[in-house]
């Protein structure tokens, strides 16, 4: 496990989802990882500000922003904060396989970005 917290940002303008989905997938890599789920993003207009203040090691968009939204909030984290590492949950997977595919999609997936 690494020594200093990472610190997770997540973009999803249901927050109430990100605080429930989240720790589910922080308690599944709890023993190789600790990540604190810094904020959560609701409007793409405020990544830039959040991203400025918090400097995450790591972000994550969640299913709702299309495929371009996801690629320039990513774009504009990397460009803020270089050392930062993203994901972006599949667009609509929430809506077409449910809360319990997004934990089991980010459970494989962040430790794969956190590694890579």
């Amino acid at each position: 496990m690494s020594t200093a917290p990472l610190l997770l940002v997540t973009v999803n303008n249901a927050p109430e989802r990100a605080r429930r989905l989240i720790p589910r997938v922080l308690a599944n890599i709890s023993g190789r990882y600790s990540i604190v789920h810094a904020a959560n993003i609701a409007t793409l207009s405020d990544v830039r500000a959040v991203v400025e203040a918090v400097q995450p090691d790591l972000l994550c968009c969640a299913s709702m922003w299309t495929e371009e939204e996801s690629a320039e909030v990513r774009r504009l984290t990397k460009e803020l904060v270089p050392k930062a590492k993203t994901a972006a949950i599949p667009h609509g997977l929430q809506i077409e396989r449910g809360p319990d595919a997004v934990v089991e999609f980010l459970t494989e997936e962040l430790p794969r970005v956190i590694e890579s």
